[in-house]
């Protein structure tokens, strides 16, 4: 049981974040006459930072290595998700602005999440940092076109300043990233140990941060909210999985192409919604799918964590966590 709360604490955190951003709004929103809203895209363009620490040009050698896995990884990633969220926002009924945030989560590229869940279930943890780094450099290519193709019809779409957005988000704090570890690594220790739980502290509070903003509406439309969320998170496992089985792909690369198509980059999907002055509207759908898919993706790794790939039993994954 001790076992379990910890490798859950971070998903627990959330919740408790999210009850009480629930219970006092005021609390989150504001710190005297500063608005908390502010920290979201700061804290995204720290995390983008983290990320960019962790990876080294090396690690893109993994798209020469895997292309069968890399290409259907992606493919899967931005077909699946913007899809299924476009077919969930239309049949919805929720206002037009919430809908649309549907849909941008499913445009937007796989989460840090999904490497953790990916490591624990004893998937294919090389192909899975991999697909995570690719989909979220092309995310400013990929996430504008599709919101522009599927979701003008529910708020306006400018492509072109939401790739400015999110390459001001992703791309520019990456490239400082890779310089960081190309050129400094391993002189200041600190930082590599520090940035991992800086990126989920700032995860958690990007997401009570949105949650208190859009409280109001939440306790209005929330539990249909929570539904299509959920709905929209476990088919992203469901057709990821499948559709590289499918595609020929082996037992624990068709985990990790589940994970990298069903957890989506929620913190990303908020920052957009903030660039566009709708993040208590548009930032709802990422806000509850961050704490949804953390939990549904627990349950998973750990249920497939018992049933480990054959390849995954001989390196005796059950001793890495």
């Amino acid at each position: 049981m001790l076992s379990l709360i910890k490798q859950n604490i971070f998903t627990l955190s959330i919740l408790l974040a999210v009850a009480a951003a629930m219970v006092t709004p005021d609390t989150f929103t504001h710190v005297g006459d500063f608005e908390t809203k502010s920290l979201i895209v700061p804290l995204l363009m720290l995390i983008m930072f983290g990320m960019g620490t962790s990876m080294s040009v090396n690690d893109f050698v993994g798209v020469a290595k895997m292309p069968k896995g890399v290409f259907i990884g992606l493919v899967c990633q931005f077909t699946i998700m913007p899809i299924v969220g476009f077919g969930l926002a239309t049949t919805s009924g929720l206002p037009p602005e919430i809908a649309a945030g549907i849909i941008l989560v499913g445009c937007s590229p796989s989460g840090l999440a999904s490497n953790v869940m990916a490591y624990i279930s004893g998937a294919n943890l090389a192909l899975s940092l991999t697909l995570t780094a690719v989909s979220t450099l092309l995310a400013p290519f990929i996430t504008p076109f599709y919101m522009s193709l599927l979701a003008d019809e529910f708020v306006p779409i400018d492509a072109v300043a939401m790739f400015w957005s999110i390459s001001k988000i992703v791309l520019l704090p990456i490239i400082a990233g890779l310089a960081f570890n190309h050129l400094l690594h391993g002189k200041f220790p600190l930082v590599d140990k520090a940035m991992p739980k800086v990126s989920m502290l700032g995860i958690a509070v990007i997401i009570t941060v949105i949650t208190a903003a859009g409280r109001d509406s939440l306790m209005s439309i929330g539990l249909v909210l929570i539904g299509i969320v959920l709905i929209h998170n476990i088919l992203g496992y469901v057709f990821g999985y499948g559709g590289a089985k499918l595609m020929g792909m082996d037992e624990a690369s068709s985990r990790t192409i589940a994970f990298e198509v069903g957890m989506q980059n929620s913190g990303l999907a908020s920052g957009i919604a903030l660039e566009m002055g709708r993040v208590a509207t548009m930032g709802l759908a990422p806000a509850v799918f961050g704490p949804g898919m953390n939990i549904t993706g627990s349950v998973l790794a750990n249920w497939w964590r018992q049933r480990l790939p054959n390849v995954a039993q001989k390196t005796d994954t059950t001793k890495r966590i």
